[in-house]
């Protein structure tokens, strides 16, 4: 097995990061629903069976305005590329966000020949380290409900689903499949 190293990204290649944001495929969905009285609002999110997987490829979505702000990130000092020799195997883009102290993840993604040997959690351990040493409180990522294996990756991760935003992507995404899923690492204080 080749060694993967985590380091600093110093610049973003397209084409490399188009290959490395394969997607995903998935059976299942959470399945959102919100039921609200004047006394009471109750949002459900069940886990349930796809009548067919549902697969997206984020690399197919990446537009020229997002690699413009991506590379902006990198100045930042959050954003990792996880290398097989000189072959980009995983990345991890990230944002810091002062006014709450959180360093938001846009972009998480191993390369699908690379997946399921650590990598991924090597990048989030990563970006928990310099994100506790900088004096962030958490670490948090959006995914879609439609996104099981990445919900299950980060709920491995040490990450909690800690909100919905049924309106994230259209006005209709409840009932045109895809609702935006929030989830956070919180990270233990240095700085008090």
């Amino acid at each position: 097995m080749q060694i993967v190293e985590i380091r600093p990204l110093q610049d973003l290649i397209e084409v490399d990061l188009r290959r490395v944001m394969a997607g995903y495929s998935s059976s299942r969905k959470y399945q959102v629903s919100k039921n609200e009285t004047p006394a009471k609002i109750i949002f459900r999110l069940e886990l349930v069976t796809l009548p067919e997987p549902h697969t997206r490829n984020f690399g197919e979505d990446l537009t020229a305005d997002d690699l413009v702000r991506y590379r902006e990130f990198l100045t930042e000092g959050f954003c990792y590329g996880a290398y097989a020799g000189d072959e980009l195997a995983g990345v991890a883009i990230a944002e810091v966000r002062t006014w709450n102290l959180t360093l938001w993840i846009w972009e998480l993604h191993v390369a699908a020949s690379w997946q399921r040997q650590g990598i991924g959690l090597k990048l989030v351990d990563t970006l928990a380290r310099d994100a506790q040493a900088a004096g962030l409180r958490t670490l948090q990522v959006e995914t879609q409900n439609t996104n099981v294996p990445a919900i299950e990756f980060y709920r491995r991760a040490g990450f909690e689903m800690e909100g919905i935003d049924l309106s994230y992507y259209t006005n209709y995404d409840v009932s045109d499949y895809e609702v935006a899923i929030f989830m956070k690492r919180k990270l233990p204080m240095l700085h008090v």
